[in-house]
């Protein structure tokens, strides 16, 4: 007998071959005609080829005492959810930074629900990731708990699972990624939120409770598409990049995943001297610190995160030569640049990821300060705003400022880590003004009963751009590096050199 022929082995191979999507056309079929990819469609496109090692792939939900067993094999395949270890981006930071875990819902399997044996693979691989010090991206579409694993008898809420303590248990320890595509609600929302950093199609629905709990428990009847959809948590920050669609969704996870895992072999980089006309002569006049990010880093290497929440600070990553640096950044158009309390919050939460993993910083800062007023105070603008000074001051990783324009008040400390003597290395472009505050406020508050006593409104004016003028010249960059509150005054189109210098000096990077 051919040992391929071998009846035990052609068992094993029929009950696998229940598991995957061409025994479950019907399935994979639903979710093409939604314009979705099936789980293992997911997992085919996130792993380097040939290097999956499947955790579980036996399992069917509990519910063998309400329905056939052979029929569960493959409606219920994997009980929902794919888990396994694997390398991801091995070309490109090599197989050893490679490795990684993942775990990849699966709505094909009972609306992803969660259940019994569902919840032991997850812990299992949480568990292994932990041990392993592997990186993890999950996808987390699904609907939540599941009441119909009738086979469990020895639980009553089923509240006593590890699931959601072993994944956030992870947190600092290990980089974790949620991916979202379809309906995430109730468990599985939780296990997103929890994430490090969170991409979301937008066809995402994303909720701590799915229609039939919100109606439950008396709050309202409502669709699955009018809870936490993705124009909502984009904007209010649950979402920290938005993609287009799943493929969209994991090449971004791929790109995510490789600043966590290290330097990359190869990069270009752009003309520099553009840099020195990036800031407008009239230092009232707004400009793009985008193209100033994309032009001082590695080509193509920025990938920014919350983008159109706490508007008034960027966060994401770039690279120097191929090094992942982490990035802060003020926006002048928004607000001036002003740090108001969710850019604060934002900022703080993402220099903990920085420090959690060992990523350096990079601090282009222009800002006329924290945002203040009665409204900002509404935002609670103390408790957040002070949060980044207590997230820099935790930062044991190298900081490099540099100061494109304004460097006002506590909001300008706050970016540089708490002080300006925080970073390894503090300079500023010829641009860069300096002060308590911003020029006008302090001139109108210094000089208040000089400006008062003038009656005429056009000599009134004059003398105040006269002190404004005299305050600027004060402020800027060459006095205060002469006074030696910064380290240095620098050539815009040598700023890149001047990152890789501080940074290569620092300890810790090389």
């Amino acid at each position: 007998m051919e040992s391929d022929s071998r009846p035990e082995l052609l068992a094993w191979q029929e009950r696998r071959a229940r598991t995957l999507d061409e025994f479950r056309s019907e399935a994979r079929e639903k979710r093409h005609a939604k314009g979705y990819r099936t789980a293992r469609e997911n997992v085919a496109d996130l792993v380097d080829a040939h290097s999956f090692q499947e955790y579980g792939q036996l399992a069917v939900a509990a519910q063998r005492s309400r329905r056939d067993y052979e029929e569960l094999q493959s409606s219920t395949a994997a009980d929902g959810i794919i888990t396994g270890t694997c390398t991801i981006n091995a070309e490109q930071v090599g197989p050893a930074a490679a490795r990684a875990a993942i775990i990849v819902n699966d709505y094909a399997v009972l609306a992803g629900t969660q259940g019994y044996f569902h919840h032991k693979k997850l812990d299992r691989m949480c568990e292994l990731a932990e041990e392993q010090s592997l990186p993890v991206i999950m996808y987390t579409e699904g609907g939540g708990g599941r009441p119909g694993d009738t086979d469990v008898s020895v639980q009553i809420a089923g509240l006593n699972i590890n699931s959601f303590y072993t994944w956030a248990a992870l947190s600092c320890k290990v980089p974790r990624i949620a991916v979202n595509n379809g309906y995430c609600f109730a468990g599985n929302a939780a296990l997103f939120g929890s994430a490090d950093v969170t991409i979301a199609t937008r066809n995402s629905w994303i909720g701590m409770a799915g229609p039939a709990m919100i109606e439950g428990g008396g709050l309202g009847k409502f669709k699955p598409t009018e809870i936490g959809p993705i124009e909502v948590q984009e904007k209010n920050g649950v979402v920290d990049i938005v993609a287009e669609d799943e493929a969209h969704a994991t090449a971004l996870a791929c790109q995510l995943l490789a600043y966590f895992q290290g330097p990359l072999q190869r990069w270009t980089v752009a003309p520099q001297e553009t840099l020195r006309d990036m800031v407008p002569e009239d230092r009232r006049w707004a400009y793009s610190v985008r193209k100033v990010i994309e032009t001082v880093a590695d080509e193509g290497s920025f990938l920014e995160l919350r983008r159109i929440y706490g508007r008034s600070i960027i966060t994401g990553f770039i690279r120097f030569e191929g090094k992942p640096v982490a990035l802060i950044a003020n926006d002048c158009q928004q607000m001036g640049g002003a740090v108001d309390a969710e850019a604060a919050e934002k900022a703080a939460r993402f220099l903990r990821i920085c420090e959690a993993f060992k990523i350096p910083l990079l601090s282009l800062t222009d800002t006329p300060g924290f945002m203040v007023g009665p409204a900002s105070e509404q935002q609670a603008a103390v408790r957040r705003m002070t949060d980044l000074f207590v997230a820099g001051a935790a930062m044991s990783v190298p900081i490099v400022a540099i100061f494109l324009r304004k460097g006002y008040g506590l909001g300008a400390m706050a970016m540089t880590g708490g002080s300006f003597v925080r970073p390894v290395y503090a300079a500023a472009w010829p641009t860069g003004e300096f002060g308590g505050m911003g020029l006008e406020g302090a001139v109108r508050l210094g000089f208040s009963k000089e400006l008062g006593a003038i009656q005429d409104p056009a000599e009134r004016e004059k003398l105040f751009d006269e002190l404004v003028a005299q305050a600027y010249e004060d402020g800027k960059a060459t006095e205060a590096a002469t006074h030696l509150e910064i380290d240095a005054v620098i050539d815009p189109a040598d700023t890149r050199a001047v990152i890789l210098r501080a940074l290569a000096a620092a300890p810790g990077c090389k």
